[in-house]
């Protein structure tokens, strides 16, 4: 249940109808986590570019990589609305119902490579306990795994973006619907 008002589409006039409509057109739908900024319609739009630079933009990082590591740190968060959403996602590269349950439950036991568990001890650690990374040796196993300079900022960005919005999520009361999961364009 929203703790604060939010604008339904239909009630939506001016700006924030072109910010939803625009939504639609790319996504296929509007997602509950953009209308709950929709008292500020302009941080919907800067929301998304953020989001569309961090997870779409060229990257060492795949697609899947950065989307099992938001899957990571919604589950350390215990964020359900953001563990559904980038699960689905996932899923999208996966096609693996039961590699993407593993994730979410222990992601050590769900067959994932050396790096891939890297990216997740990552972001788990990173969320949790984010000052571990005072010490330089924290990012010894990623290197380990070939993970350049360039990665591990992009690792470090996708971390930070979902720590952003799983905070927004949790605060402001969003909760996973069947509707909300359904229809959108990957």
């Amino acid at each position: 249940m929203n703790r604060i008002r939010v604008i339904e589409p239909e009630e939506a006039t001016g700006r924030l109808k072109e910010i939803y409509d625009d939504l639609v057109k790319k996504r296929g739908k509007l997602a509950d986590v953009h209308k709950i900024q929709s008292l500020r319609p302009e941080s919907i739009v800067h929301h998304m570019a953020l989001y569309m630079e961090i997870m779409f933009t060229k990257s060492e990082l795949s697609r899947a990589e950065r989307e099992m590591m938001a899957v990571v740190v919604s589950v350390s968060n215990g964020c359900e609305y953001c563990q559904m959403h980038h699960a689905q996602a996932l899923n999208h590269y996966w096609k693996n119902d039961e590699k993407i349950s593993l994730l979410k439950r222990d992601f050590h036991q769900a067959g994932l490579s050396l790096r891939e568990i890297a990216l997740c001890e990552m972001a788990r650690k990173l969320t949790i306990s984010p000052d571990i990374y005072k010490d330089e040796q924290q990012l010894q196993p990623l290197r380990n795994e070939g993970i350049s300079d360039n990665a591990l900022l992009d690792a470090t960005l996708v971390v930070a973006y979902f720590n952003f919005v799983n905070r927004i999520v949790l605060a402001l009361g969003l909760e996973v619907t069947e509707s909300e999961m359904q229809g959108y364009n990957y």
